[in-house]
């Protein structure tokens, strides 16, 4: 049991940290912080971390509650967030900002802000609808308490190493540096894109066999 807990945590872990994918956020976190001092950088670090992880920790306990109000299951959602997630991959994979996540007229738009804590670096550059949608996806995937508590565990230690990645930033891009990020950003897209289609293939399995 223990065995099979630790590999549901990794198997969630690794899903929500691909999907939230903080070091590809770190250029565009640095750009919209440029020109702050490094004490206000690391409070917009741990304010818009904060609200990303109330916002899929919200989903996550919700989520099954949204799905039944608007009488969706699991498995449309599995194949509507595997397409979506897809999507934000095939970009990724590019080495492009996924549009699902920010885009360049909202990056300028948001240099003269000071709210960019909320918008757009909390929602929806980690918390986008590909996030939301996971969190629920993996949710709605099991009936155990204990998994349940799991996934739950799996979001909050997400956000905790993206609050370290977002407060060493700057270090951590000066020591990739901008060749390195765009290696990981594949990578990581290659990553998600394994897991789109898994979401996907589940999803369409699961509605043909019920539908038989």
């Amino acid at each position: 049991m223990i065995t099979g807990n630790i590999g549901f945590l990794i198997f969630t872990f690794t899903s929500v940290f691909v999907v939230v994918s903080p070091i590809s956020g770190v250029v565009t976190f640095i750009s919209l912080t440029s020109k702050m001092t490094h004490e206000e950088k690391n409070q917009i670090a741990k304010k818009s971390v904060t609200l990303a992880c109330l916002i899929a920790l919200f989903f996550a306990i919700t989520g099954s509650i949204i799905l039944d109000l608007f009488s969706i299951s699991v498995d449309s959602l599995r194949v509507a967030g595997g397409l979506l997630l897809f999507s934000i991959a095939f970009d990724m994979m590019h080495a492009k900002v996924s549009r699902e996540s920010i885009t360049e007229e909202e990056i300028s738009q948001s240099l003269e802000r000071e709210d960019i804590w909320v918008f757009p670096i909390g929602l929806p550059l980690l918390t986008g609808p590909g996030a939301i949608s996971t969190v629920i996806v993996l949710m709605g995937s099991t009936e155990s308490i204990q998994q349940k508590i799991i996934i739950l565990i799996s979001i909050i230690m997400t956000f905790v190493v993206c609050l370290y990645i977002f407060l060493f930033s700057r270090r951590i891009h000066k020591f990739i540096g901008y060749n390195g990020m765009l290696v990981f950003t594949r990578l990581m897209g290659l990553l998600l894109a394994a897991l789109a289609v898994d979401l996907t293939s589940t999803g369409i399995i699961n509605i043909f066999y019920l539908t038989k």
